[in-house]
């Protein structure tokens, strides 16, 4: 359940960055008012999370999740470029978001 509470606050983090760029400078009440919904709800969200997986995984697992998914954002609603080289650092970037959740807790101590 944890990861999934991490995976809604990577999720806000991705509402809290698209709202930024929206918001124009915080010209734009509504967006401006979202991005303070989502930062708020996004370190809620990974505040609980810390509380049971190790700080430093969850913090880059929703970086990254944070950062992937404002790439695709950007790609998909902003035009911005998707060539194969930012495709392909993407694409590590999800597999060591992955690499660190599947193994997080398989140190040894």
């Amino acid at each position: 359940m944890n990861w999934i509470i991490l995976i809604i606050a990577g999720l806000f983090e991705v509402g809290f960055t698209t709202s930024l760029k929206l918001s124009n400078n915080f010209s734009n009440l509504k967006w401006s008012i979202a991005f303070f919904a989502c930062i708020t709800l996004s370190f809620f969200f990974l505040n609980k999370a810390t509380q049971t997986l190790p700080m430093g995984t969850a913090y880059a697992v929703w970086t990254g999740i944070g950062a992937v998914g404002t790439v695709i954002v950007g790609i998909l609603y902003f035009d911005e470029p998707a060539n194969f080289w930012r495709i392909f650092f993407i694409a590590t970037l999800i597999g060591s978001i992955l690499g660190l959740k599947f193994f997080a807790g398989s140190a040894a101590h």
